[in-house]
């Protein structure tokens, strides 16, 4: 039972990019052009949808800036090591939890929050948000985040990550006004089939080709890869000059002069 759970909550967790755009009969799966030239990739017509919403997949000002972030639908093993990482560097990260991840793996949510990361909203049961009316998403959501208050100090859950990458307008514009901000990202690659890891220098390699300034890097911490890859890619992205910040330095950075200038 515990390995067909597992092997569901993979599926769920594969996501759509790489691609302009990608549309199913209800949404959106999130997309992008990805280039190696080191420059912000072209998202095309969700950039208006985005703004709208207050919704990022990226820092804009074009300082050097890296913001960690996590999907973790369930555990490999792996976690204790990047956390480790993290601790070791001193950078900060988001992790994205499951509720199946909450039930599982209590202390490692735990820990998170204890040592200075932020966990965020990734659904209780990983459903496709496009197809369901605003109290279903709204149960979801607030159920994921009564799960991580009862493990954890984090009692509020404000950053949410669509399950599968799916998304309209009206999933945007309701998790707004549940008061959730939507956190897509601008680096990933496939790094989520645990059968078919390709070995630390895959991973790296993918990050430094695709790093650009401000990126949101999404890695899946099933992935063997990333796991021995994250050190690595953390001391060469700082010698490049890169600085790892939280989502909550991008946001307030954001938010702050619109609240202060209107804008």
């Amino acid at each position: 039972m515990k390995k067909y759970m597992m092997l569901t909550v993979l599926v769920f967790l594969i996501v759509s990019f790489d691609m302009l755009p990608s549309v199913s009969a209800n949404g959106y799966g999130w997309g992008y052009k990805k280039n190696s030239d080191h420059k912000l990739p072209d998202i095309g017509e969700y950039q208006d949808m985005l703004k709208k919403y207050d919704a990022y997949y990226v820092d804009n000002t074009g300082e050097k800036t890296i913001y960690l972030t996590f999907d973790n639908g369930y555990e490999q093993g792996y976690t204790d090591n990047i956390l480790n990482v993290l601790k070791k560097q001193q950078v900060p990260a988001t992790f994205f939890v499951t509720g199946h991840y909450v039930e599982s793996e209590p202390d490692l949510v735990k820990r998170m929050v204890d040592e200075g990361h932020i966990v965020g909203n990734h659904s209780y049961h990983h459903p496709d948000f496009s197809i369901m009316d605003k109290e279903a998403i709204k149960e979801e959501l607030e159920t994921l985040e009564d799960a991580v208050a009862e493990v954890s100090d984090q009692k509020e859950i404000k950053y949410l990550r669509p399950p599968r990458g799916m998304f309209n307008e009206n999933t945007l514009k309701w998790s707004k006004e549940l008061g959730y901000i939507h956190i897509f990202w601008s680096l990933a690659f496939k790094d989520w089939e645990t059968k078919k890891q390709k070995g630390w220098k895959y991973a790296f390699e993918q990050t430094m080709d695709q790093v650009h300034p401000g990126a949101i890097i999404l890695l899946h911490t099933v992935s063997s890869d990333n796991a021995e890859a994250l050190d690595r890619i953390i001391t060469e992205l700082k010698k490049q000059g890169y600085r790892f910040k939280s989502l909550d330095d991008l946001v307030l950075k954001d938010q702050l002069p619109k609240a202060i200038y209107g804008l």
